[in-house]
């Protein structure tokens, strides 16, 4: 597997990338990818097929200039930013049979994702609801997949010294939730890990045997990917 630690310019480009990670896999890279990246800048992204005014509190997000965008993956609404660090991992589903489907890729990586922060932080991590990582009742880390014919794009973020109070004023109760949230609300539900960020990036390369840098990333297909999706209202506003 390969690795790029890596933040672009824009949440735009940084979602971009992801899918252009993915599609470069499809296209006949021949490894495996584990990306992290970082945003400085605030912003709102849904899942693929969530309602974006059901989610969001548009007015709060709109008067606080943060930016409402769609990824492809699936999932909830979340809100993202400094403080958030996240991951991408393009596997290839013909390597593993345990990526056959997507309840087992779930089950999968992330119980993969939570040995490896068990192990960094010298604490019981646990997977709850189908994809969220959890120190007991409170969440910490969603999320997410996309799948293609040969390789899939498994994607997440780790709370680690968000602006938590901000949630709440952006996202609205979500529409879905698992059962352990029990409706609490966001301040209840999710909490920042506090752990250190190499740390955890050291733990995931570990875990997913990284071995080599990504040289040459796909930069170019980014720019037609924003276009077209990414910072296109179209594409943003469809539900």
């Amino acid at each position: 597997m390969q690795i790029i630690d890596l933040t672009l310019e824009s949440p735009e480009a940084n979602l971009a990338l992801d899918e252009a990670l993915l599609d470069h896999c499809e296209a006949g890279h021949p490894s495996e990818i584990l990306r992290f990246w970082e945003s400085p800048d605030v912003f709102v992204v849904a899942g693929y097929s969530n309602k974006i005014h059901r989610e969001v509190n548009v007015p709060y997000c709109r008067g606080a200039g943060i930016p409402i965008l769609r990824r492809s993956s699936g999932g909830g609404t979340v809100l993202q930013g400094p403080g958030c660090l996240n991951y991408a991992l393009i596997l290839d589903i013909r390597k593993n049979p345990c990526l056959e489907s997507i309840r087992a890729t779930n089950t999968y990586i992330m119980e993969r994702n939570a040995r490896a922060l068990s192990r960094a932080a010298q604490k019981e991590f646990c997977v709850r609801g189908h994809t969220d990582l959890a120190d007991g009742p409170v969440k910490f880390s969603g999320n997410a997949q996309r799948r293609r014919r040969n390789f899939l794009l498994f994607h997440g973020t780790f709370l680690i010294d968000f602006d938590m109070p901000l949630i709440s004023r952006a996202l609205q109760m979500p529409s879905s939730q698992p059962d352990y949230r029990e409706n609490r609300s966001h301040e209840d539900f999710v909490r920042n890990l506090n752990l250190d960020r190499e740390l955890i990036k050291r733990a995931l390369g570990e875990e997913w045997l990284v071995s080599a840098p990504l040289e040459n990333p796909p930069l170019e297909a980014v720019e037609r990917l924003i276009r077209e999706q990414y910072a296109n209202p179209a594409w943003v506003e469809k539900f």
